[in-house]
């Protein structure tokens, strides 16, 4: 096997019997990414200089006897995470050229753990996006199939881990945006309780929703990642101050006896009829592997898309004030007073769907609405939360879709939001009650990946690893791989990419 086409576990059993350098593995890497990315477009900056000096540094821990599982491992890093010294887009040109002063917790206890950054990746911007299409740079494509979309909007992410352009990727979930394109590009993506990952660093869309979380070639890498990432953090008031398990330990190929919910909710008409196959599918699967498998309704499930899109637009008006074009980020030129400087700052910074989002939320809060919008959402919320907590009862874990269709071509639904948002309708929910959740591959549809979602209680992930490890195990999906075809001539990232960023 090729270098960069090694999942965590494998490079780290190379690294600890001397047969690999995390100089060698880097370099690899990079390799890759020189080859490849000119047609994936999963990066929006890469640190060759950056990625060097910290494998070396790696290597040097690791002659002194430091065994951390993702020492000299190479990750890809979602641009909406604080970096100090290097750019943080969040993938808008309203922050084009904004250089964080700290880092996030979640980047400084990868880096702490000895992981190597690669590079920061595309996005929908502020992290708005199904499909990767909002990113105000360029747009990332599918690895499976290069006019298609890889979900988003950690679709970089993802995609960088499909295409071998990383070991591991780092992605954010406010409504999917893990498991999504997790699903799209045919590899494993963890949306963590929330809480469970710190948050400080993370530039907010949805502070009540937001959580970040790995996106990885099995489900073992996904345990290995969440270890390094979880924990409390004093610097975050919503961080959970609950103890970590080594969650290698759910790792389990038995799953007998474990309580499995399919939620009749969750396989509505429209779904793409090889999606629901797949899925149903891989339910048998678990029922033979020995679990314990039943039908169960979660009634409120039909209000989750329009309570998420009062909620979230809500939340992203309130946070995305800040860019005023005074503190930090663009600025626009040559305003006639502070009022045009606000408006005209925001007008060339923020894409058309951050603007939407904005508009949305702004509406939902304000005077005379408040109460019939946001406030009832709200509640709505709520017996959202209680339908899990009731299943959950009786159940270890939910599963179902992760996507109701397999990738989509690039332009098919810029023009329809409200189709776009549909995308996201069986991730919703969970991030509404604040529950975990993981997308691992299933099978395919047309010849693209299909996810099959897990979802869990809070702090439930040892039981959503301990399911997917078992599929994971029983079927040979996580195997398989995007057959690239692409020019790997190049030797260097295409020039016009940084002059778009920069």
């Amino acid at each position: 096997m090729e270098l960069h086409a090694l999942t965590i576990h494998a490079a780290r059993a190379a690294l600890q019997s001397g047969d690999l350098t995390s100089v060698t593995l880097t370099e690899s890497l990079l390799n890759r990414i020189y080859a490849v990315d000119n047609q994936i477009r999963a990066y929006l900056s890469v640190t060759p200089e950056v990625a060097l000096e910290q494998a070396e540094e790696a290597d040097r821990r690791r002659a002194a006897g430091d065994t951390s599982p993702l020492l000299g491992i190479p990750f890809a890093l979602k641009d909406v995470i604080c970096t100090e010294g290097l750019t943080t887009t969040c993938g808008s040109r309203i922050l084009h050229n904004y250089i964080p002063p700290y880092d996030a917790t979640a980047y400084r206890r990868l880096r702490e753990a000895g992981a190597i950054l690669l590079g920061k990746t595309n996005m929908d911007e502020f992290a708005m996006g199904s499909s990767t299409e909002n990113s105000a740079f360029f747009t990332t494509r599918n690895p499976w199939d290069l006019e298609r979309v890889p979900g988003g909007s950690s679709g970089g992410s993802a995609a960088a881990v499909a295409a071998d352009e990383a070991i591991f990727g780092i992605g954010t979930d406010t409504g999917g945006s893990i498991r999504q394109p997790a699903a799209l590009v045919g590899i494993v993506g963890l949306r963590p309780t929330y809480g469970r990952v710190s948050r400080f660093g993370l530039v907010a869309y949805g502070s009540s929703l937001d959580q970040i979380g790995p996106l990885t070639k099995d489900v073992t890498d996904a345990a290995l990642v969440l270890g390094a990432l979880a924990g409390h953090d004093p610097l975050d008031s919503t961080s959970l101050p609950t103890p970590v398990p080594n969650y290698e330990t759910a790792l389990r190929s038995d799953i007998r006896g474990l309580r499995v919910a399919v939620p009749k909710e969750y396989f509505v008409e429209g779904m793409e009829p090889g999606v629901e196959r797949a899925v149903r599918d891989a339910i048998q699967v678990l029922a033979g592997l020995g679990a314990e498998v039943g039908e169960v309704s979660l009634p409120h499930t039909e209000y989750a898309l329009p309570t998420y899109y009062i909620i979230a637009p809500a939340e992203a008006s309130a946070n995305l004030a800040r860019y005023d074009g005074v503190r930090y980020g663009h600025s626009a030129a040559n305003p006639s007073d502070i009022w045009d400087l606000f408006r005209t700052t925001r007008d060339e910074g923020f894409g058309a769907e951050v603007k939407r989002r904005i508009m949305l939320g702004t509406y939902a809060l304000s005077a005379g609405y408040y109460d019939a919008y946001y406030r009832k959402a709200q509640q709505t919320r709520t017996l959202i939360k209680r339908d899990f907590d009731q299943v959950f009862t009786h159940y270890d874990v939910v599963v179902c879709p992760t996507s109701p269709s397999v990738a989509f071509p690039i332009g098919a639904r810029v023009d329809n939001p409200l189709q776009m948002y549909l995308a996201d309708i069986f991730t919703l929910s969970l991030n509404l009650a604040g529950l975990c959740g993981m997308s691992i591959p299933c099978g395919f549809s047309e010849g693209l990946p299909v996810g099959l979602q897990f979802m869990g209680p809070p702090l439930g992930e040892p039981a959503l690893l301990r399911a997917a490890y078992a599929y994971e195990q029983a079927t040979p999906w996580h195997t398989m791989k995007a057959s690239l075809p692409l020019d790997v001539t190049s030797s260097e990232l295409n020039e016009t990419d940084e002059a778009e960023i920069g």
